[in-house]
């Protein structure tokens, strides 16, 4: 069960993101991510109304307003990092995210066994290298590095987040909603003071209206992946169902590969294998 609903994790986020970048190319991110995630937000407000949701709010709901926070910086970092580094350093830098839930797992006591380590450390040398590491050509900005090692840090700690904020389904709906809620108002705050400092909100022949089914598969494909990634933590190995989670770049790559027919780099079809073994490795286990 871990298995499936982390690598139901990684489709789907990997999926998110092609989806999120291909919109980016025409709409401000900040705009993406503010209406993306107030589509999701309305979807699990319904959700949360019909399964009665309300009765598991408690304590725990701390854990997703903290990941509501942390998400959009973490998002925003990246993206900036994307703007001021080579993609081939950036991408597979970020993938360091995985480090602090398998870090969290290990701190609780998990001791995954030999052929696990291996599968962990295969596959994760496979997610970086599918991001097509750029092993050579202009220094890096240190800023660009900074703030990858944010979104990393970020990322990894909505993984640790959102683990924590429920322990049943109709809890992880409230849960996910109450994030949502707050990704909007952290995105929405940034939104208006880019605005006042110049920057637009939509692009210059208005808002995209014909972007919204997509805007609405990114939103609610993001919001899955979360619900899926905390019943693969709950129901086995963090550091497990973290590293298998972390597979969304390989999907994001294929994805391209497929829609887009971009050409894979022999780097990155080395590294789609090598994430494929250690994710038999990790499941055989």
């Amino acid at each position: 069960m871990t298995a499936f609903f982390a690598l139901t994790t990684s489709l789907l986020w990997g999926l998110a993101d092609f989806g999120g970048g291909l919109l980016t190319r025409r709409t401000p991110a900040l705009t993406v991510v503010v209406v993306s995630q107030s589509i999701a937000a309305a979807v699990l407000g319904a959700i949360v109304v019909a399964t009665g949701g309300w009765s598991e709010a408690g304590p725990r709901l701390w854990f997703a307003f903290a990941a509501g926070l942390v998400g959009p910086v973490a998002l925003l970092s990246f993206y900036r990092a994307l703007a001021l580094g080579p993609m081939g350093v950036v991408s597979p830098l970020a993938t360091l995210s995985v480090a602090v839930p398998v870090g969290v797992g290990l701190v609780l006591g998990e001791r995954p066994g030999l052929l696990q380590v291996c599968g962990i450390a295969v596959a994760v040398t496979g997610v970086v290298l599918a991001g097509g590491p750029q092993l050579r050509g202009a220094p890096v900005q240190r800023r660009a590095l900074l703030l990858t090692l944010v979104a990393a840090l970020g990322f990894g700690t909505v993984f640790a987040l959102i683990t924590e904020a429920s322990t049943t389904v109709t809890g992880l709906f409230l849960a996910l909603f109450v994030q949502r809620l707050t990704n909007v108002a952290a995105g929405g705050a940034a939104l208006a003071v880019c605005v006042r400092r110049g920057g637009r909100a939509v692009p210059e022949g208005g808002f995209p209206w014909n972007s919204l089914p997509a805007l609405a598969f990114v939103g609610l494909a993001d919001v899955a992946a979360n619900g899926t990634y905390a019943v693969a933590a709950q129901h086995g190995p963090v550091t497990v169902a973290a590293v298998l989670a972390s597979l969304y770049p390989v999907v994001t790559a294929l994805a391209a590969r497929g829609f887009l027919s971009e050409r894979l780099r022999a780097v990155q079809a080395a590294g789609a294998g090598l994430a494929l073994l250690g994710t038999l490795l990790l499941a055989t286990g």
